[in-house]
């Protein structure tokens, strides 16, 4: 009767593991077998027996023996030696199934790192490598994005987190997380106390349920990076991470872009930024805001004193707000980077933050492109750019200019010593009066990336491009953007081709004409190969909508053989059969299709 109750009590024990457990037992069976001292056959039969060694000994020399704490200490220390060699090859073998659905996905196995972004995991592979979680108690940094098959199997990862925690990154970006997956992770948040970087962005089924994972976060929350783009965030969600701020004091980075219904729960959540202030990097990218939205920010930011990079880019009814709520913008003294491009402002936005940015002597990036009411404020800001010594970024463009504000533009370039990137692409007044740029330019020999796409430009524009690349004030410019410059004739591409010297650190040229051309490259194709050999470090070249003959493709490639070369020609056009176009044009003349 006790042997059934003790074996039915044996029964219910082992119905209340988890197949986990049961998994690691019997493996630990199988190791700790294998590790046994093998015995010969003498020994096993000729053992002495107990009785046979107490024989003849005294109770007294019996106690004294048991009394021996020296023997008691070499037997436990036997023990745990023997414990620990288990372990090492229960580890051993974990290691090696960790190596074997690794280098399966085609990845590198890293006891610290472990990446399968975009590996097509699937819920029963999640459930795998929660098994496999035990043996990797080094892990510091996972990263699962771009797997759009694991949404709603992540329970069975987040359970075994506990084994992993010195985990310090984790991202689970484009997973098509689900409201109990992050409900989950919430819970798990206690496992894994040193993490430092979430990124969840991409999940936007996750929206409306948001403080299923921020009431897990803990009092010593050490995240320093939080990433929710596009999660369908509501005004609720920005409530609940309004109030989990308070647990966040060490976050740096917050990244809550691509939300579009975010400004509804603005005055919730911004007021609670006076909780983060070692914030150095907040983005709010295409998150709905409006102008009254502008105001609410701006009085949070003086709470920001470390903030070095502040996004309100592309949103579109932000224009106007900056007239009134622009101003706290000035209180953020070390910002580096400011992103305003497609905000719609205004003129008086603009005369507003004529009056700010100057005042951010840090400020080295600075993007207004895309913002087409102010070509004619703006010139009022560039007369001012003077007092940005460390600015090395900034993008206009798309904004309308006038030939006053190219004008003034020109001045202030020529007191920007540290300016590395320019763009004034789609700026029509540029055409023709390019020489006005480049003379200031060679002032500023740190210029790397010039980019003058769609910009009227005239052969002359060309050719004086090319005398200014031979005194080698552009010696470090990498990247050069001509494209959709139909405007230039054939000569003045062939000037441009033949004269070109002196860009030895250029990589990157594009001269792609718009979708709706085609031309013959035949007048200047020539002059091309000894254009070549003068860029030893081109590698990516531009060529969309120049039609090449199938000789003219094959010279290019010869050249790369012929020069141990790879340069990467992009070609999006070519010849039929039989040497023509599928349909071309001249400078000047209107596109027709080619009708067979």
């Amino acid at each position: 009767m006790e042997n059934s109750v003790d074996s039915q009590k044996k029964e219910e024990g082992s119905q209340k593991r988890s197949p986990f457990d049961l998994i690691m037992n019997q493996i630990r069976r199988k190791k700790s077998f294998a590790e046994r001292p093998q015995r010969s056959s003498v020994s096993r039969f000729f053992r002495p027996s107990e009785n046979s060694e107490k024989k003849g000994k005294g109770i007294s020399e019996t106690k004294e023996s048991e009394d021996k704490p020296e023997d008691k200490e070499n037997i436990g220390s036997e023990t745990e030696d023997a414990g620990l060699a288990g372990t090492e090859v229960c580890s051993v073998v974990g290691w090696g199934r960790v190596k074997q659905f690794v280098q399966k996905l085609g990845k590198k196995p890293d006891s610290r790192s472990l990446s399968l972004c975009n590996c097509g995991l699937t819920a029963t592979d999640v459930v795998e490598l929660a098994t496999m979680l035990p043996f990797l108690t080094q892990l510091e940094d996972l990263d699962l994005s771009w797997n759009d098959l694991i949404g709603g199997a992540l329970k069975a990862l987040t359970f075994h987190l506990q084994h992993v925690n010195r985990l310090k990154t984790l991202k689970l970006s484009n997973c098509r997380l689900t409201a109990e997956d992050i409900t989950a992770l919430g819970q798990a948040f206690e496992y894994i106390p040193l993490l430092e970087e979430l990124d969840l962005s991409w999940n936007s089924y996750i929206g409306g349920h948001l403080s299923c994972l921020t009431e897990g976060l803990q009092l010593d929350c050490r995240v320093k990076t939080l990433c929710l783009v596009d999660c369908g965030i509501t005004a609720d969600d920005a409530k609940s991470l309004g109030e989990a701020l308070v647990l966040l004091p060490s976050l740096e980075v917050l990244d809550l872009s691509v939300n579009k219904h975010l400004a509804s729960g603005l005055q919730d959540f911004a007021p609670a930024l006076r909780h983060t202030p070692r914030l150095q990097v907040l983005r709010l990218h295409m998150c709905g805001l409006k102008q009254d939205s502008i105001q609410t920010l701006g009085s949070a930011l003086q709470h920001l004193p470390d903030l070095k990079m502040l996004d309100l880019s592309c949103n579109k009814e932000a224009g106007g707000g900056f007239k009134e709520g622009g101003a706290q913008i000035a209180t953020l003294k070390g910002l580096q980077s400011l992103d305003l491009h497609l905000c719609c402002l205004t003129d008086e936005d603009m005369l507003a933050l004529t009056q700010v940015i100057p005042l951010l002597s840090d400020l080295q990036e600075l993007d207004l492109s895309s913002n087409k009411k102010t070509g004619v404020m703006i010139q009022h800001l560039f007369s001012r750019l003077r007092f940005l010594p460390k600015l090395k970024s900034l993008l206009i463009n798309n904004c309308n200019l006038t030939e006053d504000s190219y004008r003034t533009l020109v001045e202030a370039v020529s007191q920007l010593f540290e300016l590395e990137v320019l763009n004034l692409s789609w700026n029509k007044c540029v055409g023709g009066s390019l020489k006005l740029l480049l003379d200031p330019l060679v002032q500023t020999s740190s210029l790397q990336v010039l980019k003058l796409s769609s910009c009227s430009l005239t052969g002359d524009d060309l050719v004086d491009l090319a005398s200014v690349s031979k005194s080698g004030e552009l010696a470090h410019l990498r990247q050069l953007d001509l494209t959709y410059n139909d405007t230039v004739e054939d000569a003045g591409w062939a000037h441009f081709f033949q004269d070109t010297m002196g860009l030895k650190e250029l990589t990157e040229l594009d001269i792609s004409l718009r979708p709706s051309t085609c031309r013959d490259p035949s007048p200047w194709i020539d002059s091309l190969q000894g254009f070549l050999i003068r860029l030893p470090a081109l590698s990516e070249f531009g060529l969309h909508r120049w039609v090449l003959t199938n000789q003219q493709r094959e010279c290019l490639e010869s050249f790369n053989n012929s020069h141990k070369r790879s340069v990467h020609f992009d070609c999006y056009h070519s010849t039929t059969e039989q040497g023509r176009a599928p349909w071309s044009r001249t400078a000047g003349q209107e596109n027709s299709p080619r009708k067979d």
